[in-house]
């Protein structure tokens, strides 16, 4: 058994905490449980680490407002000065891309101009080359000796053709030429627009230079042919002793170089082309102003010119001309233009045409059968004067041929002789 004493101290139990308040004869009291007093405790203290903190942020939010807009700032001139390199590679690009845009406008506009320029010289060209067509021929002298016998007519033909001209049709190396503008690059090439448009205007100058180069080329071949067959025609009619009324000197050249721009040039070798042809055509109507024809091509000539046995009295005398065989009826044909100044009968000569050729040299057609011309009449050179005969002082058919120079008799044949070699010249 306990002791009383120690049974009442172990045994009790601990009260709550208990608060009472008086006021007059009204007594409260409250009991205040121990989770009521934590929960108290924990707000309060809640209370004062909110009001720390608040008290914290109203002193500090300067500096936290100050960094936050540093930081913006920061960022903000990192975005700008980005926007402005970018910019500043922008407009590097747009200027290179106006650059080359302004040099390929330069460049388009220096070949649109030498195309007209081109194409001005074809007109030019067209009526000159016609005439040098005409007046050169293709003969063995107007063949240039680099060249095949057949490419004169090549030479005369291609620059006869108007030339025509795509500033992207000339590159073959191209399918694509329009391509060419664009200002984007092929990502598997490094080559710009500007490198391929620079390689196209390359090869369109070369192909303008070349087209250009062989006019000119083709001017002074022509030219210098032209100088060739009046040189000929020249030497065979002096060979002869023949006249000819033609001053071809052109050896005779000098004073200071001055450079020549590719007109000048062309204008340059345009004009001696068109003296080469004017010289030329003044050569060949000289030398058509001569009786250089056959009057019967393909007929032998039965008695020549100088002293021979007369086949009616046996004895000599002189032949003033040349005798051709030719049956009676065939047609006699005059060997240079000139005019009629005699047509009928003129004792020995029977039936006989006279024709003055200018420069006192005169033809004589006689023993014809009939004539076919008048006194004053004009002629050209092959046109039908009568018919071969017997007429007058004749043995049998053939005609009687005679060239004369200020009334006097010379040998046809030598006439003749020189029309055989300037034939393919005239």
């Amino acid at each position: 058994m306990k002791p009383t004493g120690q049974s009442a101290v172990f045994g009790r139990r601990k009260e709550p905490h208990t608060v009472i308040i008086a006021r007059g004869n009204e007594i409260r009291h409250f009991t205040i449980r121990p989770w009521l007093a934590a929960f108290i405790g924990s707000a309060l203290a809640a209370i004062a680490i909110g009001y720390l903190l608040a008290t914290s942020y109203l002193v500090l939010r300067d500096d936290l407002i100050g960094a936050t807009t540093a930081r913006q700032a920061r960022m903000q001139q990192a975005y700008e000065d980005r926007i402005s390199a970018l910019r500043a590679q922008v407009d590097r690009i747009t200027s290179r891309q106006l650059l080359d845009q302004q040099l390929m406008e330069t460049k388009v506009s220096e070949l649109l101009a030498r195309q007209t320029q081109l194409s001005q010289r074809h007109g030019r060209l067209g009526p000159i080359l016609e005439r040098a067509e005409n007046e050169v021929g293709d003969t063995p002298a107007a063949v240039d000796t680099a060249t095949k016998p057949d490419e004169h007519a090549e030479i005369t033909g291609t620059l006869s053709q108007a030339p025509t001209y795509s500033v992207a049709s000339l590159s073959a190396g191209d399918t694509k030429p329009f391509s060419l503008w664009s200002t984007r690059s092929d990502p598997l090439d490094n080559e710009t627009a500007a490198d391929r448009a620079d390689k196209l205007f390359v090869s369109i100058n070369a192909s303008l230079k070349a087209i250009e180069n062989q006019q000119l080329t083709r001017i002074t071949t022509l030219a210098d042919n032209a100088y060739k067959n009046a040189d000929a025609i020249s030497q065979a009619l002096e060979a002869a002793g023949l006249p000819v009324d033609a001053d071809l000197d052109k050896n005779d050249v000098g004073g200071p170089l001055v450079p020549l721009d590719s007109s000048l040039i062309f204008d340059s070798k345009v004009k001696e082309l068109d003296e080469a042809l004017d010289a030329l055509d003044q050569v060949k109507k000289e030398a058509r102003k001569l009786p250089l024809t056959n009057p019967a091509p393909g007929r032998s000539v039965t008695s020549p010119f100088g002293v021979r046995t007369d086949p009616i009295l046996g004895t000599a005398a002189l032949h003033t001309g040349m005798d051709f065989r030719a049956p009676i009826g065939m047609p006699a044909k005059v060997t240079a233009a000139g005019v009629v100044t005699k047509a009928g009968w003129n004792g020995g000569y029977g039936r006989m045409v006279e024709v003055d050729h200018g420069n006192g040299f005169a033809t004589r057609y006689g023993h014809l059968s009939e004539i076919d011309v008048t006194v004053g009449q004009k002629l050209a050179a092959g046109d039908v004067i009568g018919k071969t005969g017997s007429s007058g002082r004749s043995t049998g058919p053939h005609l009687h041929y005679e060239v004369r120079h200020n009334g006097e008799a010379v040998d046809p044949l030598r006439f003749l002789a020189v029309g055989k070699k300037v034939a393919q010249y005239l």
